[in-house]
């Protein structure tokens, strides 16, 4: 009978999640910089890296974009610039990809 391979801690498999995200957002953030990759469509998309980041993050890592373009620009839709991009509604997601792309927003039909 062979030996079962050993499991990793909790708080290692943790430490490994932790730090495969950290690096997979270091990339999509790097993507979004060089324009290879729009925050429009990463709020459509909302890839696995994107989920439990805030809004202001991943604005802020669009090129001339900090905190008070950020804040000005969320006061105006309103959303909380700390509402993580998993957390969005739908409509929420429509909206804020809408301005981004330097549209009117859609109003919903009743």
């Amino acid at each position: 009978m062979e030996p079962a391979t050993p499991i990793a801690p909790q708080h290692m498999r943790a430490l490994e999640q932790a730090n495969r995200v950290r690096l997979a957002r270091a990339e999509l953030k790097r993507q979004i910089s060089d324009g290879e990759a729009s925050v429009a469509d990463v709020v459509r998309a909302c890839p696995w890296e994107a989920e439990s980041m805030a809004v202001a993050e991943l604005l802020t890592s669009q090129h001339r974009w900090g905190r008070q373009r950020c804040r000005r620009f969320l006061a105006a839709i309103p959303l909380s610039e700390t509402k993580q991009i998993g957390a969005m509604t739908e409509r929420q997601r429509t909206v804020l990809a809408a301005r981004l792309e330097g549209g009117r927003i859609p109003v919903a039909s009743g």
